[in-house]
């Protein structure tokens, strides 16, 4: 017995997205970005200048321990750049790249979160330059990506001589 009628039952071989899609609205939910955050590409047609938060230059942070060992955790909110971006490339002169995300803005966390996530596995004798010395953003060169430069040496913050009077007390 054949009938010409269409199939009333859902079956998986027929393409039933013409109904789903009539359903959904048109329309991507934004309550997830903030109000403040870019698209890079979107400042880049603006000519908008960014401007990197100078504290990544004092963390003496070493790329192969977690971001978490940083003893200023204030720092680590604080946006890696402004205006804030959702994404940023993040270049190594050896050739490496890794892109930090953030549809609330890209925090100086989430940059060394991604750099610790390349380099975790690395020993310390594996690596020439541990230390993160600071970030480049050049304009002419890619405007839609920050260089990493690396250092051998920590950069020490300013001492606070809490730890100096301790030891001194112990001998």
């Amino acid at each position: 017995m054949t009938t010409t009628e269409p199939l009333t039952k859902v079956d998986s071989a027929v393409d039933s997205t013409s109904h789903a899609e009539e359903k959904k609205p048109s329309h991507r939910r934004t309550s997830s970005s903030a109000s403040n955050v870019f698209n890079i590409n979107d400042l880049e047609k603006e000519n908008v200048d960014l401007k990197i938060a100078p504290e990544t230059q004092q963390l003496g942070w070493k790329i192969n321990t977690s971001p978490a060992t940083i003893e200023d955790k204030d720092v680590l909110k604080k946006p890696l750049c402004t205006p804030m971006v959702k994404k940023i490339d993040l270049h190594f002169k050896l050739g490496l790249h890794v892109t930090a995300r953030n549809l609330k803005g890209v925090t100086i966390k989430d940059a060394l979160d991604v750099i610790f996530k390349q380099y975790k596995k690395k020993a310390d004798d594996e690596l020439e330059d541990p230390y993160l010395a600071g970030f480049e953003w050049d304009r002419e060169e890619c405007y839609t990506k920050f260089i990493v430069h690396l250092k051998k040496e920590a950069s020490k913050p300013a001492p606070s001589g809490k730890k100096s009077k301790k030891k001194a007390g112990k001998e």
